[in-house]
């Protein structure tokens, strides 16, 4: 698939084939994640793969917009390091959402150019959604989940809505 095509045609899906993604193909989709850009080069990320269906069933408690997850075949949970995260403590900001999302949305594209359907469900910067998934999932202190991936084979094709707005683009000055 070419770049520009899969830009524009990625949507969100949240129905899945009973089938199984190899392992080949979760692979690629997070090593996809691992190129993604971060502030400084920091690299923060981790990514833990689920393919348990009582762990995919259970985001349901986790997240409650991840609730159709018990229907994919795995779940990508992104997550990042807050010791490595580029920050200014003493200013009290990190980059560690910014690069969060940057890893989620390289995730995205790969599955979408793979040939599967993806949704990405929030977990940060929600308190009770990050607290949850850190205990359930036994995460180290120094490790954020950022973010629920949703993976499947598409059972729909979701439809494409117009994006392009010419009101949005400005050139030169507001």
């Amino acid at each position: 698939m070419e770049l520009m095509e899969g830009l524009l045609t990625r949507r969100s899906v949240r129905k899945f084939q009973d089938k199984p993604i190899p392992k080949e193909l979760l692979e690629k989709v997070v090593e996809a994640g691992e190129f993604a850009p971060s502030a400084h080069n920091t690299q923060p990320w981790e990514f833990l793969i689920i393919q348990d269906k009582e762990k995919l069933k259970h985001f349901r408690v986790l997240q409650r917009s991840a609730l159709f997850a018990e229907n994919a075949a795995a779940v990508v949970l992104v997550c990042c390091r807050e010791d490595v995260a580029f920050h200014r403590e003493k200013e009290g900001w990190s980059y560690i959402d910014i690069d969060g999302s940057a890893a989620t949305m390289n995730v995205l594209l790969a599955a979408h150019a793979l040939g599967l359907g993806a949704c990405w469900c929030g977990a940060a910067p929600m308190v009770g959604p990050i607290h949850a998934i850190k205990e359930y999932f036994e995460l180290p202190e120094n490790i954020r989940p950022f973010s629920i991936v949703v993976l499947g084979y598409p059972a729909e094709d979701p439809k494409q809505p117009e994006r392009h707005k010419e009101e949005r683009v400005h050139w030169e000055k507001w």
